[in-house]
């Protein structure tokens, strides 16, 4: 199974987070008309481009709408540069309570829905969003997209095997048959009768296994807590045009799991609450307000620390001047001899060949050292 989720904080449960892939080019242009509409439709309250800084690689959109009638959400979303590949983009919306998948996908709430559209790519394999993903017919092909597709924490992989071969009512995607909330965070993929043994091959290392003609949700890396294959597994899934309840069920309850926050979703959350720019009116109010209130908060303190260090130095000063009386007060004292230097070993040597001197008595003359005297 997937690495344990407990060295990642969980997402809020009133936070939708998703990635993927604009596969065209000149993807802010698409936004910037899309929004353009969905505000003059009402669908949106209001939008805002960001300026962009020096060296940004990314252009960023902001929107607010609100759901429930009374519930605001607030989106971010962000798309890089075109780099000749597609355009890779990360979108956070937050509401102001736990999030409800029968509400507005926020996908929906910046890009545009016509079927042609190229945004509803999603960012692991390039696989589409909202219509399904037939398995590759190339065996190692199979077992890389569905590798990479367990370890995906943003989207939610959903692997469907088909009993037989289907007609065109087993052909509509599922994503259109789940609540709004799921349908752009959801990627379908379609196995044909014959490649069941290679689906099950390619995920028998996370112990999970497809049952023949039914479907299982892939637990993404780090799987959420809660999560057990057995009670996201389906054994049958009718592909007759009818809708799906228990796969429908599976995938339901599995968004509703609290999930670990994928690479690089805690970021875009941050970004979110702490560099929120379209402001209404009443929220502009209230953060001068804010402000005002910091500010005087901080005169208040430099105030403060102002009085306490005149008060520390008059105490300093009246301190000094006391210790100045008393020492005038006071009798003066002799300075004391200085101590004697101590002599330095050749001063000490010569005072004792001096005592040496002093103190050697003259040796007697032997009889062979007398003097002779002179005969007379």
């Amino acid at each position: 199974m997937p690495s344990s989720p407990s060295t990642r904080p969980t997402a809020p449960p009133t936070v939708w987070f998703a990635r993927g892939r604009h596969a065209g080019s000149a993807a802010q242009d698409v936004l910037r008309l899309s929004l353009r509409h969905l505000k003059d439709s009402r669908a949106i309250d209001d939008f805002q481009e960001l300026p962009e800084t020096e060296g940004a690689q990314d252009w960023i959109f902001e929107a607010r709408w609100r759901v429930a009638e009374s519930v605001t959400v607030r989106a971010r979303l962000t798309v890089e540069h075109d780099s000749g590949s597609g355009q890779q983009w990360v979108l956070v919306a937050e509401a102001e309570a736990p999030w409800d998948p029968r509400w507005p996908s926020p996908a929906a709430m910046f890009w545009p829905q016509d079927p042609d559209a190229t945004w509803d790519h999603e960012a692991v394999a390039g696989l589409r969003l909202r219509d399904i993903n037939p398995l590759p017919s190339d065996d190692k092909a199979v077992r890389r997209i569905l590798r990479d597709s367990a370890r995906d924490g943003w989207s939610i992989h959903v692997v469907v095997h088909e009993a037989m071969s289907t007609d065109q009512r087993g052909r509509v995607p599922l994503a259109g048959m789940l609540p709004p909330g799921l349908a752009h965070r959801v990627v379908e993929h379609r196995a044909a009768p014959s490649q069941l043994r290679v689906v099950n091959w390619a995920l028998r290392d996370l112990d999970i296994e497809v049952p023949r003609g039914g479907a299982v949700v892939l637990p993404g890396a780090p799987a959420p807590t809660g999560y057990g294959v057995d009670d996201f597994a389906v054994r049958s899934v009718f592909l007759d045009g009818s809708e799906p309840a228990e796969l429908i069920h599976a995938v339901t309850r599995f968004a509703a799991l609290p999930r670990p926050l994928p690479d690089g979703a805690e970021q875009a959350l941050t970004a979110l609450r702490e560099d929120w720019r379209l402001l209404t009116l009443e929220e502009e109010l209230a953060r001068e307000r804010k402000l005002v209130a910091m500010y005087a908060e901080a005169l208040e303190a430099m105030t403060k620390s102002r009085d306490l260090y005149r008060e520390a130095a008059e105490q300093a000063h009246a301190a000094l001047t006391a210790y100045r009386e008393s020492a005038e007060a006071a009798p003066e004292r002799q300075p004391e001899a200085p101590a004697a230097t101590p002599a330095s070993p050749l001063q000490q040597l010569t005072r004792t060949f001096e005592r040496l001197k002093g103190t050697a008595r003259p040796r007697k003359a032997t009889a062979e050292e007398q003097p002779e005297t002179s005969d007379q």
